[in-house]
């Protein structure tokens, strides 16, 4: 694996990912991060990565849904492993603008497995999520066997994504593996998502949101555990193969939201606690009650365990948000799109799609 297409790496995980590969000490290789600059893609994750690393980092904003100029760039940076982070991924917006979805998260994974048949591929890693299952009553586990269910748009979106992965393998013979991970948190999350956006909110005095009466239950995996599982995965996973990854995190959002405002109150003290915030609202259309991952097969066959309890993850998390607050105010204010243009605008070669 010498030449590693990330998709999506300006995205949360994707950033973290490149972070983490280009500071592993088993991998001197080059990565070639594509990502669209969607509202949730920013460059501004990476700052100093380019220097750092110097010629072995390479940015180039694309779209995967554009198949002619992809390929020219497989072939011009000699692309021998992909690793597809890129999605659309939020439940919530799945419902209101299903077509982004099946666009990019179909589409996109269509268009690059096409690429990756027309080229000699070491490998294709396709990053996935454990809401393919569905939801899972009050016991159980999703494995790697558990049917596929998916509840919203986003989720179907995915479903089929890997089931497009796995027939290229099976049909073309393409080396690919697969992750379904449980729910992520960490730095440069975007806050549209549960943990930044009540961080961010209780920061503010803010009402913090809470879905229904909070006791839909997730598997939460701090975010650099993931990354050191996709790469375990990449360097040591059997081809053809699906590994779940989870952080044996169960927790109830309300839960969720309690601890957060607790540490919040210990590292960030006001005049009231930030429990007094919390307000309950009408529940989503298919709310998924329960997500809870088995990681034995990647834990037994891979030797990956995760290094994070929720406990010590979301402290690191809250005190990365506490200490980064420009970067929270350029995500908030949009200022990081015109940072990206200052950054990044000599890069733009590729076409991107325009919303309509």
């Amino acid at each position: 694996m010498k030449n590693i297409l990330v998709t999506g790496g300006c995205g949360f995980i994707g950033s973290n990912f490149i972070r983490y590969l280009l500071s592993a000490s088993d991998f001197t290789g080059r990565i070639i991060n594509v990502d669209k600059l969607t509202y949730a893609g920013n460059p501004e994750n990476l700052a100093g990565i380019a220097e750092k690393f110097s010629g072995r980092y390479t940015f180039i904003n694309a779209d995967i849904c554009h198949p002619e100029p992809m390929s020219e760039m497989f072939e011009t940076h000699e692309i021998d492993t992909v690793c597809h982070f890129a999605a659309e991924s939020h439940v919530d917006r799945s419902i209101v603008e299903p077509d982004d979805f099946v666009k990019t998260n179909i589409l996109g994974t269509f268009h690059l497995l096409e690429l990756a048949r027309k080229h000699r591929m070491h490998l294709f890693h396709h990053v996935s999520t454990d809401e393919v299952y569905g939801t899972l009553g009050s016991d159980g586990l999703f494995s790697e066997a558990t049917p596929y269910d998916p509840s919203s748009p986003y989720s179907a979106s995915k479903a089929a994504s890997d089931h497009l992965v796995r027939a290229y393998h099976k049909t073309y013979g393409i080396p690919v593996t697969v992750s379904n991970c449980s729910n992520n948190y960490g730095p440069y999350q975007f806050p549209e998502k549960l943990i930044p956006l009540m961080i961010l909110n209780a920061l503010e005095g803010k009402p913090l949101p809470v879905y229904g009466d909070g006791r839909n239950v997730r598997d939460w995996l701090y975010v650099m555990d993931h990354c050191r599982a996709v790469w375990t995965i990449m360097k040591t996973g059997r081809r053809g193969e699906t590994y779940n990854i989870g952080g044996r995190c169960e927790m109830q959002n309300i839960g969720v939201v309690r601890m957060l405002c607790d540490i919040l109150d210990e590292m960030n003290p006001g005049k009231a606690s930030k429990r007094e915030l919390i307000t309950f609202v009408t529940d989503r259309p298919g709310h998924d009650l329960r997500y809870a991952i088995d990681s034995g097969k990647l834990e037994g066959e891979l030797n990956w365990t995760p290094a994070e309890s929720f406990e010590t993850g979301i402290r690191k998390t809250i005190r990365w948000y506490l200490d980064n607050k420009g970067w929270v105010e350029r995500i908030k204010t949009g200022e990081y799109l015109s940072w990206m243009e200052r950054q990044y605008g000599v890069m733009k070669m590729l076409p991107t799609f325009s919303k309509s």
